[in-house]
């Protein structure tokens, strides 16, 4: 019989020969044909000398960010952060009393701000997010962000991001793969807090902007001011151009929500070899929300059909996730 310290050392050894005890890629989501499809693309593109293998440079993964990669019901979080704007600003702005839409924004009367439409959007966000300096908005998102609070969960807004998402983008960092975000939100309002909350720094962020102006103070100081005009709308057929314009390489994995990516998939799709096309489909009430096609926010409905037909993948969130939320 062999001594304790004996059998104790050759477990030892046995381990260290073996190796480190990896843990099971994205924890989070659900054993079946969705897990089983990421994980098995990934290990395809970066396979050295696999058939499909992919140079590192060229593995490049995009994500919407709004029902993507965080929670964009009942309404987008930077729509919230419009409205308490409107509120915290309305002081200087008497005449936002009986002005549409800031009237309606005050009121929190949802019905007369769907009214004003694409126009009264357009307005708001205008008049609540130029007219400072890009270094001045930043503080004013990191304040708020800090602050707000959702309103069905009681929580900050950053810890609606979807738990089995922020697994997906670090595995597929770990496989040498660079991650952007490639949103309609607004590119300044995601940056200063999209590294800590999901690892993506502000130079891979993809979004919607206002024009901006290079300008001396009269101290010599130089700013970027923020001007009331629209520059890009980093939304729809915009997505393409975005990442043609920022990145300058056609995605190899590209994940959406909504009809609004509809137009990044299919680019993604385009390109030659191996891609994985991703929607995630709000299917579950009692953890989140279920909602597709009739939304009022994140409609997913052409998108859906082309998925379907093209064999894309779409993830249940139902289903596929064992949790949604890092507090579930």
């Amino acid at each position: 019989m062999k001594h304790p310290f004996v059998v104790r050392g050759l477990l030892l050894l046995a381990v260290l020969v073996a190796g480190p005890v990896h843990a099971q890629p994205l924890p989070s989501w659900r054993e079946g044909p969705v897990r089983s499809a990421l994980i098995e693309f990934v290990a395809a593109v970066t396979q050295p000398g696999a058939p499909g293998f992919v140079p590192p440079p060229e593995r490049i993964a995009v994500f919407d960010n709004d029902g993507t990669l965080w929670a964009e019901q009942p309404m987008y979080v930077q729509a919230a952060f419009a409205l308490d704007r409107v509120k915290a600003l309305a002081p200087q702005h008497p005449e936002w009393k009986t002005q549409q839409p800031f009237a309606a924004a005050l009121a929190g009367d949802a019905k007369a701000l769907a009214a004003s439409g694409e126009k009264g959007i357009v307005e708001l966000v205008m008049a609540t997010h130029a007219g400072t300096t890009s270094d001045e908005f930043a503080q004013i998102v990191s304040d708020w962000i800090a602050s707000a609070k959702h309103p069905r969960f009681g929580r900050p807004y950053t810890e609606l991001a979807y738990q089995p998402m922020l697994e997906l983008l670090s595995y597929l960092r770990e496989n040498g793969f660079e991650t952007y975000i490639v949103s309609g939100g607004g590119i300044e309002f995601m940056r200063p807090w999209s590294e800590r909350v999901y690892g993506i720094p502000p130079q891979q962020v993809i979004g919607s902007s206002i024009a901006t102006e290079f300008r001396l103070r009269p101290d010599g100081t130089p700013e970027l001011m923020r001007l009331p005009k629209v520059d890009f709308i980093d939304d729809k057929g915009g997505k393409p151009v975005g990442i043609h314009r920022f990145i300058g390489r056609r995605p190899l994995l590209a994940f959406g929500n909504s009809d609004g990516d509809q137009q990044m998939l299919e680019w993604t799709a385009a390109g030659s070899g191996r891609r994985f096309l991703g929607l995630v489909h709000h299917t579950d009430a009692a953890r989140e929300w279920a909602y597709d096609r009739k939304s009022h926010v994140g409609q997913l409905d052409k998108a859906l059909d082309e998925a379907n037909a093209r064999g894309w993948t779409v993830v249940d969130m139902k289903r596929d996730w064992k949790r949604v939320f890092a507090f579930d």
